[in-house]
């Protein structure tokens, strides 16, 4: 989902962009998800990806932890898997402390899970509160990550209150 390519270190503009309609493997995962907000990340001028947060009925975005969700990322730029997961795990250790051990364990997971990605592409994370988080990448599923912590730390990349891009935050939201 899911991955975040490139989010610390430059303001970013957003636009509500993406599609309203969920794709097939949400629905089979989360059947009775809506779309609480999009936006699109840039950088540097440059369009990163478009964003897309899917909730189930009862969700709020104070407890957005405590509800399975999905974050869709439809990228408008071409990256590394590798590359993904490394900013991801930097996004991670932003928001709070993580030992080199699991540091460790979360990459060779996140290695596994976010292929390398083109222009175009679309990569899916089903957050399961109590189990961890399912990857798809343009429809087919990676390799699931079942580590409940992970699952909300990744996710607080985009949901927490420590996210480096807080607009991108409140307009995933809906707020």
């Amino acid at each position: 989902m899911v991955a975040c390519a490139l989010l610390a270190g430059a303001a970013g503009v957003f636009a509500q962009t993406a599609e309203a309609n969920p794709p097939a493997e949400l629905n089979a995962a989360l059947p009775e998800a809506r779309r609480s907000g999009a936006t699109r990340l840039k950088m540097w001028g440059f369009d990163i990806y478009d964003a897309s947060l899917w909730v189930t009925p009862g969700f709020r975005a104070d407890r957005w932890a405590q509800r399975p969700l999905a974050l869709e990322l439809r990228y408008l730029r071409n990256f590394d898997g590798e590359d993904i997961a490394r900013r991801s795990l930097d996004e991670i250790r932003r928001a709070g402390p993580v030992s080199e051990t699991q540091a460790v364990q979360w990459m060779r997971e996140m290695r596994g899970a976010f292929p390398n990605v083109k222009k175009g592409d679309r990569l899916l994370g089903v957050y399961e509160p109590d189990t961890g988080v399912r990857f798809f990448h343009n429809g087919t599923a990676t390799t699931p990550i079942a580590d409940p912590q992970f699952a909300q730390r990744f996710f607080a990349i985009w949901l927490g209150a420590q996210t480096s891009e807080p607009a991108m935050r409140e307009a995933l939201l809906g707020k």
